[in-house]
């Protein structure tokens, strides 16, 4: 029997990203609002430690999520579905949003790794440091980081509003990702 629609596992793991990506947004603009730490006020090490933390995870997931859908591709999409160029569209979305979380995460970790705080996985065990405290490539990793955050914000919007089109022309793709 033909695979009908996506594999359970990268199901979940679609909806595990697109509901951490959405509280990484929210919790950054909380994260930069707080004042900046002294001897007391240490209160903004949790909420930087958690976003690190779920960043890192985010790649991990990305990864295993990737893996699940090569190893257990769905059917192609039937020619009622979808036209060749929406086809070709969404797959072209669909790297670019992968290869931005991907970026997003890694800029995020290599701006963090060039400032004189520790990275903690879930508050385990400390991530050796990869580079020393430099202020100017702290800046430089943050603003890639940020920068390519809001284009992934913006592929987002668009891969959200693709949804929509599908869910309105009741074409079947909603249902096809949704069977599993």
């Amino acid at each position: 029997m033909q695979r009908q629609g996506f594999n359970r596992a990268v199901v979940v793991l679609h909806w595990l990203l697109a509901v951490s990506i959405f509280f990484l947004f929210i919790s950054s603009w909380w994260m930069m609002g707080l004042p900046l730490p002294s001897e007391e006020l240490q209160f903004r090490a949790f909420p930087f430690q958690l976003h690190k933390n779920i960043g890192l995870t985010l790649v991990v997931l990305l990864i295993v999520m990737l893996y699940m859908r090569f190893k257990y591709p769905p059917a192609p999409p039937s020619a009622q579905d979808m036209t060749p160029w929406m086809h070709k569209s969404a797959i072209l979305a669909h790297i670019a949003i992968y290869g931005l979380i991907f970026f997003v995460c890694i800029s995020g970790y290599l701006s963090s790794a060039h400032t004189k705080w520790d990275t903690v996985v879930w508050w385990s065990f400390t991530l050796p440091r990869i580079a020393e405290a430099n202020e100017d490539m702290n800046e430089f990793w943050g603003e890639l980081h940020t920068y390519s955050a809001w284009i992934l914000l913006a592929l987002v919007a668009v891969h959200v509003s693709g949804a929509i089109y599908h869910s309105y022309r009741n074409d079947g793709i909603i249902r096809r990702m949704m069977r599993w």
